[in-house]
């Protein structure tokens, strides 16, 4: 049996859609998906203006569980998320284990660029880029390995590994159309954060685990964070 521990990597970018990260987030965890987070320094910024909260490299647990437990509507504690008082502490490079599904979850800081995942010998499934700023789909696209989010990305390509990036930006200029379009030749799959409204959303959390859902549907992941169509029409109406 292989023991080895291969995650999902997961790189939040500076754009604005912080819950669409903590929904895929939650969702992998609770599927028993081990995960490698890394948030750029950008998105830190995009986490205390969306949250009122920081994301701190010595206190990231903390930060990490008031995150996940956030609802999309800013409901403090909308979920129960507990992040296990590890022995091997709070430290970058640490595992915690994460809620009852059995997943752990291992941060790593964004400037660091010896860290496991930027490496193609590091064991990994793949990676996701939720939310993905137009900034971020340039580096990637162009190979630019800026910071670990970027080199991560960039190793998953080489490795042929899952690529997910969920693009957060509207309207879409020319140059970055053309990124995108270089990406999917690559082999990730682009995906928008575009919900949908077949599903019968009543709540904005519902939109934001669309998303989400068609991100982990990209890779595989089993999850019930929506109504799946099943060529009915008019079965969305009045569904919560």
């Amino acid at each position: 049996m292989d023991s080895v521990r291969r995650p999902w990597i997961v790189g939040v970018s500076g754009a604005s859609g912080t819950p669409y990260a903590a929904s895929v987030l939650r969702a992998l965890l609770e599927a028993g998906e081990d995960v490698d987070l890394v948030v750029s320094r950008a998105s830190r910024l995009t986490l205390l203006d969306e949250t009122g909260h920081p994301f701190r490299d010595a206190h990231w647990r903390e930060d990490l569980r008031r995150w996940l437990a956030r609802g999309a509507d800013g409901t403090p504690d909308a979920y129960d998320v507990k992040i296990a008082d590890a022995d091997l502490g709070a430290a970058p490079g640490a595992t915690a284990d994460v809620g009852a599904g059995g997943g752990t979850v291992r941060y790593w800081p964004a400037g660091d660029l010896a860290a496991g995942p930027s490496s193609g010998s590091y064991p990994a499934k793949g990676m996701l880029v939720v939310p993905a700023s137009t900034a971020c789909v340039a580096g990637i696209a162009l190979g630019l390995s800026k910071d670990l989010l970027q080199r991560t990305a960039s190793v998953t390509l080489k490795e042929r590994r899952p690529l997910v990036v969920a693009v957060r930006e509207t309207p879409l200029n020319g140059p970055t159309l053309r990124h995108l379009v270089t990406l999917d030749e690559a082999g990730a799959v682009v995906l928008p954060a575009s919900p949908a409204f077949y599903a019968g959303a009543t709540h904005i959390q519902e939109l934001v685990d669309f998303v989400a859902g068609r991100a982990l549907d990209a890779v595989g992941v089993p999850h019930r964070l929506y109504r799946r169509w099943k060529g009915e029409l008019g079965t969305g109406q009045g569904q919560s």
